[in-house]
């Protein structure tokens, strides 16, 4: 009975200070399969596991030929020439269980791989969230991706869009700086070479106008 009453007085607790906080929620998962350079990332992955598979394939497929090979001309081995051809056989059939298990298991190179991979992503998603709490002052944000059953969500209280629009905004802008900087040149010369070749662009533009403008009258 105490128990149930401590359960009781910790939900009310809960409950009030949720009501006392402005709550978002996000979808971490679906943010980072919109991120461009995950995409890209995850995609030479799959390539890089998919040629492990095609070349443990290899080694399964040359296993079974040497094998049925043994089996089709054991009665025609004696001594040191059978011992020789099942030990062959053997060590092939242990370095396809290793390479399975080394790149495909619980605590293989994929997995490993996966989870560098999504790491730094996962810290930029971080800070977005942060920001974007501290822009719309949010007190408590839940991850739909986290095992959390959401029934039912109002738009105004989902912040997936915002927090991916920061996260491809600062990606785009991070792209736009890097190609139009110059070698051996700073951030802030390139954004003002950027800006006055903008200028003279759009000075050239309204000569191009009134020159036009000219030969109608």
């Amino acid at each position: 009975m105490k128990h149930i009453k401590l359960f009781a007085l910790t939900f009310i607790i809960f409950c009030g200070t949720l009501n006392a906080q402005k709550i978002g929620v996000v979808d971490t998962d679906y943010i980072l399969s919109k991120l461009p350079q995950y995409k890209d990332a995850e995609a030479r992955l799959n390539a890089q596991i998919q040629n492990w598979q095609t070349e443990i394939q290899t080694l399964q497929s040359d296993f079974e030929k040497k094998k049925t090979l043994l089996e089709n001309e054991r009665v025609l081995l004696i001594g040191d020439q059978l011992k020789l051809r099942e030990k062959e056989v053997e060590d092939l059939d242990k370095k396809i269980k290793a390479m399975i298990n080394n790149r495909f298991g619980t605590l293989g190179e994929i997995n490993n791989a996966r989870s560098n991979l999504t790491k730094p992503f996962q810290d930029q998603i971080w800070n977005a969230i942060r920001t974007v709490s501290e822009k719309n002052a949010l007190g408590i944000v839940l991850d739909k991706s986290n095992n959390i059953s959401v029934i039912f969500l109002e738009k105004r209280y989902d912040y997936t869009d915002k927090v991916l629009d920061l996260l491809l905004k600062n990606a785009g802008t991070a792209k736009t700086e890097n190609v139009n900087q110059r070698p051996g040149t700073s951030q802030s010369d390139a954004r003002n070479e950027k800006l006055r070749i903008q200028r003279e662009g759009d000075r050239n533009g309204a000569q191009e106008i009134q020159q036009q403008q000219m030969r109608k009258n």
